[in-house]
This record gives structure tokens, C-alpha cells and sequence, in this order.
């Protein structure tokens, strides 16, 4: 089995330099790292409360509100699997844990 590298030319957003650029002064391709903390289950409101509890557990390790863009809901029925698919689609930077290096960047400087 051989390895093929794939190269794309990408901007510095990360976008195809070929991707047709929007058409109004004021209209862009914005640069959104967000990625889904997913909740899987067939009883929607158990899943509800996972993510709920979860957000909350995962704001209190951060230190502040977690950047949620987007809450999506979608369903899977195939046999075996989860019937709801729940997802949060969360800034990668505060999943990454970004907030609390900079607060402590911050006070190593300040002290």
C-alpha cells in the first residue's frame, strides 16, 4: 500500500485559493474553528442533559463560557445505533484548553 500526499493550495484561512470569493464588499469566508462535541443516544432528552452537564463541567475547567457556535441535531436509523445525534459545535481553542494558558502566560508576567 503506497501513501499519496495530497497538496492544496490554501489561503491563509485555510480556504482553496481557487474558492470563488464572495461578491459584496462586506460578505467573507470567516475562519471558524469550531469542531462537534458529540451526544449519542435514542432518548433525546438523556442526551439534553449529557451535554448540559458536560457544557457545565467543561466551562467550569475553563474558567469561563465555552464558545458554542451551533447546537446540531440529526438522527441515525440504522439498526444498533443510536437514534440522536447531538452535537455542540464548540470553539477548538477552548476545547484545547487556550484560555487557561493565556490567563497563565498572563499572570507569569505579571508576577
Amino acid at each position: 500500500m503506497s501513501e499519496e500526499t495530497i497538496r492544496l493550495e490554501l489561503d491563509d484561512s485555510g480556504v482553496s485559493v481557487d474558492l470563488p470569493k464572495p461578491p459584496g464588499p462586506h460578505d467573507q469566508v470567516q475562519g471558524v474553528p469550531y469542531r462537534p462535541v458529540e451526544f449519542r443516544d435514542d432518548d433525546l432528552p438523556a442526551a439534553l442533559e449529557r451535554s448540559a452537564k458536560w457544557l457545565r463541567e467543561a466551562q467550569n475547567w475553563l474558567g469561563e463560557p465555552i464558545d458554542v457556535i451551533a447546537v446540531h441535531l440529526d438522527y441515525d436509523d440504522r439498526d444498533g445505533a443510536p437514534y440522536y445525534d447531538l452535537k455542540l459545535m464548540c470553539n477548538e481553542e477552548d476545547l484545547a484548553g487556550a484560555p487557561i494558558a493565556m490567563r497563565r502566560l498572563r499572570s507569569d508576567s505579571v508576577g
